[in-house]
């Protein structure tokens, strides 16, 4: 049983400091990111700071607004 939690404890490190993870925004639609690739627009910022790219297909529809 021992080697089992020694070895649990020992992925589970290493999944935490795995380098080049990207942090998650929007729902898990985005990624945060410096900036965003070619394909993907901003929208929000991330708690980092980053910007929160995401794909035009996952952005919210706002409504536009006109003048009267």
């Amino acid at each position: 049983m021992k080697p089992f939690l020694v070895t649990l404890a020992v992925l589970l490190l290493f999944f935490q400091v795995t380098p080049g993870s990207i942090e998650k925004c929007w729902n898990f639609r985005g990624s945060c990111r410096d900036e965003c690739l070619k394909n993907k627009k901003v929208y929000v910022f991330c708690m980092s700071g980053k910007l929160c790219c995401l794909k035009p297909k996952d952005q919210p529809h706002l409504p536009q607004h006109t003048k009267n």
